[in-house]
């Protein structure tokens, strides 16, 4: 979320900021609604003083106990009635004022940074080839739903059986496979990169959604589950007593990002750095008809997330190595890949500023979108009110980022398009063969 006296200070520039993200600011809506609030807070505050001067008089009258000053004291009361009434009805305004600003800032984005290409000019910042896989394969190449059906590794259909579109079922081999990519990418964080892995819950409440930015604008996307409280006949009317709401995570820095929400962190405490490997769930509203064949959009699939919670004064160095420890996965596995500068229409609602990783896939002759690892600023923390205490002692926002380490079943996607063979074989990159027991290639299931 902005901070609303940013917005107040600099509102034509914040829109200008804001159209080249596609968001149009309603500034005439916003100044109503400051100008209101700021009506409603003097009238409060003098009222406020009116109750006092009130007060104190009737106190002092009561002390002389004279009885012209006890009849004063009587009128007194009846107008401090009158003004108690008219502070609860003022009270009223403010909150409901205070209420659609509120929902006017939820729906703002953040603002990107100053080095953010405008629109929609995505910007290749590198490439990074591996010549034995990215020179063309010399046999027809076959796309990853092909190559793992083929091998009998694959079950669309079955999946389509259990639980809908938009699922798959992995066999043997490939399931191990997936499962080994996950550990890898947990191992090479925690062990090379300094993360803390973490177990996180895949059920989150609405608050931490609103947290990181997901509520209440993209509800539609989410997997909601409605969960009454048991209550027993006689409790089911007393007061807290509600329906509670919960959603499954979309990514998992929902979880990762609200170990912070209302927590102050020390100054020596930073950078907290968290990675974990999660299952992911989403609607995928509104993308009907995209990437409808294979693994590419699923409801349900894994990734490994990092998180970073950083001293502002940190957040862009620490974004340039989050980026680098992504793209290490990459090399290892000796996939090629691309870095793009996102535009400002192309970022995330809470980003600041992101960069997406793109890895090379033959059958489609395209690259694609592998990771995606953001600098958020102070957007996640206003809501969050995720603090530190800086040099001065004082508490001030922390900066979040995220970005995926990777997509664990895009990976595996590029795996088995960029390791094919003519015999319709795949061969596991040498760094994942520790994981697989040593097993060197993935064959049809005899």
């Amino acid at each position: 979320m902005l901070d609303t006296n940013l917005l107040r200070t600099t509102l034509d520039d914040t829109a200008k900021k804001l159209d080249t993200r596609g968001f149009s600011l309603e500034k005439k809506y916003f100044e109503k609604l400051i100008n209101e609030r700021g009506l409603i807070r003097t009238e409060t505050q003098n009222l406020e003083e009116t109750r006092n001067k009130i007060s104190r008089k009737i106190g002092q009258l009561s002390m002389a106990g004279d009885k012209s000053g006890q009849e004063e004291a009587q009128s007194l009361k009846s107008k401090m009635k009158g003004v108690h009434k008219e502070l609860s009805e003022i009270k009223v305004k403010l909150d409901i004022t205070e209420h659609e600003l509120q929902e006017f800032l939820e729906q703002i984005p953040n603002l990107p940074h100053s080095t953010v290409p405008v629109e929609n000019e995505n910007k290749e910042v590198r490439k990074w080839e591996i010549k034995k896989i990215s020179t063309p394969l010399n046999f027809p190449i076959k796309d990853h739903v092909s190559i793992g059906e083929d091998l009998g590794l694959l079950d669309f259909s079955t999946a389509t059986k259990i639980s809908g579109a938009r699922f798959s079922l992995m066999i043997g081999g490939l399931a191990r496979l997936h499962r080994a990519l996950g550990q890898f990418m947990l191992d090479t964080h925690t062990q090379e990169h300094g993360y803390t892995e973490t177990y996180v819950p895949y059920l989150v409440n609405s608050d931490s959604l609103y947290g990181t930015g997901q509520l209440p604008k993209f509800e539609e996307d989410l997997f909601k589950i409605d969960q009454k409280k048991n209550e027993s006949v006689e409790n089911k009317h007393k007061e807290g007593s509600q329906e509670e709401n919960f959603y499954l995570i979309p990514t998992g820095e929902v979880s990762l990002i609200n170990s912070a929400r209302n927590e102050i962190f020390s100054l020596d405490s930073l950078p907290v750095k968290l990675t974990a490997l999660t299952p992911c769930f989403r609607s995928e509203a509104g993308s009907y008809g995209k990437d409808t064949r294979g693994l590419i959009r699923q409801h349900q699939f894994e990734k490994v997330e990092l998180v970073q919670l950083v001293n502002p004064n940190k957040s862009y160095e620490a974004l340039e190595q989050l980026v680098g420890h992504a793209e290490k996965i990459l090399q290892k596995l000796e996939l090629p890949y691309r870095v793009v500068l996102l535009s400002s229409k192309d970022m995330g609602f809470a980003a600041a500023k992101t960069y997406d990783i793109e890895v090379w896939l033959p059958a489609q002759n395209t690259y694609r979108e592998i990771s995606s690892c953001s600098n958020c600023e102070s957007f996640q923390a206003r809501r969050m009110k995720a603090r530190f205490r800086n040099e001065s002692g004082k508490t001030e926002l922390l900066h979040t980022l995220n970005g995926s380490g990777l997509a664990v079943g895009r990976c595996l996607v590029a795996i088995l398009e960029n390791y094919q063979n003519s015999d319709g074989s795949i061969s596991i990159p040498e760094v994942l063969r520790p994981y697989m027991g040593g097993i060197t290639q993935l064959s049809a299931k005899k």
